[in-house]
């Protein structure tokens, strides 16, 4: 017994020595007897090694497509300015009226308006010679009778048209604007101006100063343009007269008006100072009709002014009617004669008056209250007022 007892435990170890070596064996089908285990089969089919699993194919890597680079956006071309209307150019006579402008910006812009007008006229050439910002006031800036003595002796103009005065308010000579002492220092300098263009026996234009948008400051302009006024009258110079031809129906400053078509449009630019271009051409033909050249057809008045702006009732039965001022034939004439003044002690006359001038209208012929009442028989309003009137043979016999 202990024979086989040593037998059976050496054949359990070396079983169990075959477990620990071969892996896997304990995954073995049970049905496998102790014999076929030790000795084998020959019905036993060989183990295949396991097929290889095929290795995935690493992905061929997408080419990088080439990213869009981001366009270079140009800045989109701001629009262009549209361009002030430019003067034809056109050859100019040896012997053309040269007409220098001088003054400040206001002066510029006329010189341009001036230019435009007598674009085509080859016996007028405009010179523009104004200076902005400059003035009366300011000589340390630019000195007007210093350059009008410097253009004198050039002998650079036959006619001087002047139309300055926006920045001359202005303390003077240590003396407030406007005062006694600043009228009298401005006075002076103005005279000089004059006097040496009057010496050298230039032609002088001046032109009255507009309203202004700013209350303040257009009081200021009205007075200082009434000195240049007194100044023009005393040297025997032409004055164009421009508040009222820009002025607005309540009396002050309008930015609108009517141009030489007779067309409402904008006279004056956004600051309430400056000429539009349409008012700078309305303004060259008044100081066209001061030169007396009457380049645009109207006829010419004593003061210069023209008479005839646009009339569209011009060669019609109602053109000699009273209409408001500078509307109409002969109406600026009349109104320069007759001014602002009214006769106080004058009886108020009828609407009627202002039909016509000249003819007796309804409003003068007096009348009675009778004949009224005694509308002449036949009348459409003889409602049996009248009298009856006698019948002869009334029973007719």
């Amino acid at each position: 017994m202990s024979a086989l007892r040593q037998i059976s435990g050496l054949i359990l170890s070396i079983v169990a020595m075959a477990l620990l070596v071969t892996p896997g064996l304990g995954q073995e089908r049970s049905s496998r007897t102790l014999f076929e285990f030790l000795f084998g089969s020959q019905n036993q089919p060989q183990q295949q090694a396991p097929a290889p699993q095929p290795q995935p194919q690493p992905q061929a890597q997408p080419r990088p497509q080439p990213q869009p680079q981001p366009q270079q956006t140009r800045p989109a071309p701001r629009p262009a300015p549209v361009p002030a209307p430019q003067p034809v150019q056109s050859d100019k006579s040896e012997n053309a009226r040269r007409i220098a402008v001088f003054g400040d910006s206001l002066g510029v812009d006329l010189a341009r308006a001036l230019e435009r007008l007598y674009a085509d006229n080859p016996e007028m050439m405009v010179l523009e010679e104004s200076v902005g910002s400059s003035g009366f006031v300011r000589d340390d800036f630019f000195d007007w009778n210093e350059a009008i003595e410097a253009e004198i002796a050039r002998d650079s103009f036959d006619v001087a048209v002047v139309a300055i005065g926006i920045n001359d308010r202005q303390e003077l000579a240590n003396a407030d604007p406007l005062s006694d002492a600043w009228r009298e220092t401005y006075r002076g300098r103005l005279d000089a101006f004059l006097a040496d263009l009057g010496a050298a026996g230039k032609e002088v234009i001046w032109i009255e100063l507009p309203p202004m948008e700013q209350p303040s400051y257009g009081a200021a302009m009205v007075q200082i343009s009434s000195i240049h006024k007194s100044a023009v009258d005393a040297a025997g110079a032409n004055w164009v007269e421009t508040y009222e031809r820009y002025m607005g129906e309540n009396g002050g400053y309008s930015i609108d008006g009517p141009d030489l078509n007779g067309n409402i449009v904008a006279m004056r630019r956004g600051d309430g100072i400056h000429f539009s271009a349409a008012g700078a051409d309305k303004l060259a033909f008044y100081v066209d009709r001061a030169l007396g050249t009457g380049s645009s057809g109207g006829r010419v008045s004593a003061s210069g002014s023209t008479s005839e702006v646009a009339d569209l009732l011009a060669g019609t039965d109602a053109a000699s009617m009273l209409r408001p001022p500078f509307q109409g034939l002969d109406q600026m004439r009349l109104v320069e004669m007759a001014s602002i003044i009214q006769d106080l002690g004058g009886a108020n006359q009828r609407a009627g008056d202002l039909i016509i001038a000249g003819s007796q209208t309804a409003g003068t012929q007096r009348f009675s209250l009778d004949s009224m009442l005694n509308a002449p028989a036949g009348r459409i309003d003889a409602f049996g007022a009248t009298p009856a009137v006698a019948i002869e043979n009334a029973s007719g016999r």
